[in-house]
């Protein structure tokens, strides 16, 4: 039986890297579903050098995603007014690396698994404005299909990922209730949350792995 918060970080780790280095796309949509088949086809071509290196697997990922993602919008969102407006720009910065290091680390295998079993991109929505939604779904080895949503944002003329809701979990609010929560039990050291944050995503990992209250039907 598999927890729906834990097959639903797996399957973020499958979807995330659509989000691939390529040629600047004209569209948010664009920017995924170009980039979808370069992915599995590199991921097809060195998933077995990934797995036998996964220091090189974790950098790779990085590489891939890192450029894409506003790391420094989804960290401040992630610690709230709260904690940010207090935090210098050294801690944030160490933030946003800990919080791609531990979700990299701790759910990358999701995406060793991952043998192209189907992803599919709606259609695009209005992307007049500086915000947008782009929607697909991903089925899973078990069969089931997963409906995954990405929030992104114009940042100085490139489409940004801002947010990911995944079969209904909202990937942003999860964090964030869960770094309000290391921070009451570290006393509000912020420092402290900081450099446990990998730790936090190994417990949530954990938590999940052994929970059987809600499961995917």
């Amino acid at each position: 039986m598999i927890s729906i918060l834990r097959r639903g970080l797996l399957v973020l780790l499958a979807a995330l890297p659509l989000f691939a280095n390529a040629a600047p796309a004209s569209s948010a949509h664009d920017l995924v579903q170009d980039t979808t088949s370069r992915l599995l086809a590199d991921l097809a071509a060195n998933k077995e050098k990934y797995k036998q290196d996964p220091t090189d697997f974790y950098a790779a990922l990085n590489s891939i995603v890192g450029p894409v993602v506003d790391a420094d919008g989804i960290s401040k969102s992630i610690m709230t007014v709260k904690y940010s407006r207090n935090a210098t720009p050294a801690q944030m910065q160490k933030f946003a690396e800990n919080f791609k290091r531990g979700l990299f680390q701790f759910y990358g295998n999701a995406l060793l698994e991952y043998n192209n079993q189907g992803i599919t991109v709606d259609p695009a929505k209005d992307e007049s404005g500086d915000r947008t939604e782009v929607r697909m779904t991903v089925k899973g080895s078990n069969g089931a299909v997963y409906p995954v949503s990405y929030t992104l944002e114009k940042i100085n003329g490139e489409w940004k990922l801002r947010n990911v809701i995944i079969n209904g979990i909202n990937i942003g609010k999860l964090f964030r209730d869960q770094f309000a929560d290391a921070m009451q039990r570290n006393g509000n050291n912020l420092d402290k949350t900081i450099d446990g944050w990998a730790g936090e995503v190994a417990k949530a990992k954990e938590s999940t792995e052994n929970s059987s209250d809600k499961v995917v039907k």
